[in-house]
């Protein structure tokens, strides 16, 4: 180590001690920054000492990230990540500076999510093992462009290691295209018979075949441009999966049951798309050389993850706190509230930081209007751009509804609520914001996995 990242490290770790052992407050974005001030090559030198595996996509990065993690522990002894959504340079570096060494002198493994825009630049320093690839959706247009521009951007980064394995989601076009020589293992749903021919909705992103640019047709689709898809122009298709869903079981707001190869498994968390993240997290831990009654146990561990279906108890009120931030992921959490058979509040969030995304012009394309088709008995609008999903769920159908400008004023707003189930759906910055509130009034008391 040369003397600049020794000198990186030592500011690092001095900063990550004092917000967490003195300031008691916690993150890892500013002692990474500080160290990257010093030494902006700092996790190059971090980095060898681990066997990395970066996790980037649009949805899912978090609960991917953690359910790998928790996957990776039944091995391994020291597993290394940043669940709490820090997922550019300076938040992964200061996730590195804090890390523990290895107890039986061992390589250790960090897991780490990564934004898509940073993919080019977190893989040349970090060198990793593995890129897991979720799923890309419209999102975050002011950022990120369309879903071609991202992916171009993830590519960039993974070009750059051409011996590295891609664990990619086969039921996404999108992750076709680019001719890599990467070894490849596929994950997907094989869950109903491929005999159908369907189209995806109208305006659906992401459909086109990589060879001709031709509309893909589907066997079946999950939802989003995902599913099994072919071309009839030529013989393109969707690969041989190594790993997939065989079954779905059961699906509720607190469970989601289902096959992966003919073995049940169950996660503690509801909806369709966390089944994606799940099997994503199984593909990683195969390729690591988990096996899959590891894999099982790993997933029956009721460990909440930090902002994705979090449950806390306010008074009366069962609180479940869900994270929206483009239509896709939208219309899953409306899905997964729709197999809520008893009374449910909603208080929707909007805010449009650059976290979130200032351009909250993908409130339009989520289909709010199936919200009738739930058991919701009432909904509530807030967050800095509440005035614009105030007339959106409006126009859905709802009527005037109560705004909440002020998130202060949340807490009040849940005990207020008619029922005793109260859904949060919230974009990045309005959760942060609404779970501060939670924890200085004293509901939210135990880390998550995954909270700082």
């Amino acid at each position: 180590m040369s003397l600049r990242s020794s000198l990186a490290t030592f500011v690092g770790n001095s900063s990550y001690f004092l917000l967490h052992n003195v300031l008691h407050r916690g993150g890892t974005s500013l002692p990474g920054k500080l160290a990257m001030t010093v030494d902006p090559d700092v996790m190059t030198t971090l980095a060898e000492k681990y066997d990395v595996i970066l996790i980037t996509g649009t949805n899912g990065k978090t609960l991917t990230t953690a359910l790998t993690a928790r996957v990776l522990r039944e091995k391994y002894d020291n597993v290394i990540t940043n669940p709490s959504g820090s997922n550019m340079m300076q938040g992964i570096t200061g996730t590195m500076l804090a890390a523990k060494p290895a107890k039986n002198g061992g390589k250790p493994v960090a897991v780490l999510e990564v934004d898509e825009a940073n993919v080019e630049e977190v893989a040349r320093q970090l060198k990793p093992k593995a890129f897991v690839l979720t799923n890309i959706f419209r999102d975050q247009l002011d950022r990120y462009g369309e879903i071609y521009t991202t992916y171009e951007k993830i590519l960039k980064g993974i070009r750059l290691f051409p011996e590295a394995t891609v664990i990619a989601n086969a039921d996404s076009p999108i992750f076709m295209r680019g001719n890599l020589p990467n070894p490849k293992v596929y994950y997907g749903f094989n869950h109903e018979p491929e005999t159908g021919d369907i189209r995806a909705p109208y305006n659906t992103d992401g459909v086109l075949s990589p060879t001709d640019d031709s509309i893909l047709h589907y066997h079946f689709l999950t939802f989003g441009n995902q599913g099994s898809y072919f071309s009839t122009t030529d013989d393109f298709k969707r690969p041989e999966l190594d790993y997939a869903v065989t079954k779905i079981n059961e699906m509720t707001p607190r469970y989601s049951n289902f096959d992966i190869d003919g073995m049940t498994m169950q996660i503690e968390i509801g909806g369709e798309y966390n089944i994606y993240n799940a099997l994503a997290a199984y593909a990683v831990g195969r390729f690591m050389g988990v096996t899959p009654a590891q894999i099982k146990h790993a997933f029956e561990s009721n460990a909440q993850i930090f902002g994705r279906q979090e449950a806390v108890q306010v008074e009366d009120k069962d609180v479940t706190i869900v994270l929206i931030k483009n239509p896709v992921g939208a219309n899953q959490v409306i899905q997964m509230m729709s197999t809520d058979d008893q009374p449910f509040s909603l208080i929707a969030l909007l805010n449009a930081n650059y976290a979130d995304g200032i351009d909250t012009s993908w409130i339009w394309d989520a289909d709010f209007e199936k919200l009738a088709d739930t058991k919701m008995q009432a909904i509530s609008t807030g967050g800095q751009r509440y005035k614009d999903l105030y007339v959106r769920i409006k126009m859905a159908g709802f009527g005037d509804q109560p705004v909440y400008q002020d998130l202060t004023k949340i807490v009040d707003a849940i005990k207020a609520q008619p029922t005793n189930h109260v859904y949060i759906a919230a974009t990045y910055t309005a959760m942060l914001q609404l779970r501060e509130q939670l924890k200085q009034a004293g509901y939210i008391k135990n880390k998550t996995e995954g909270a700082n």
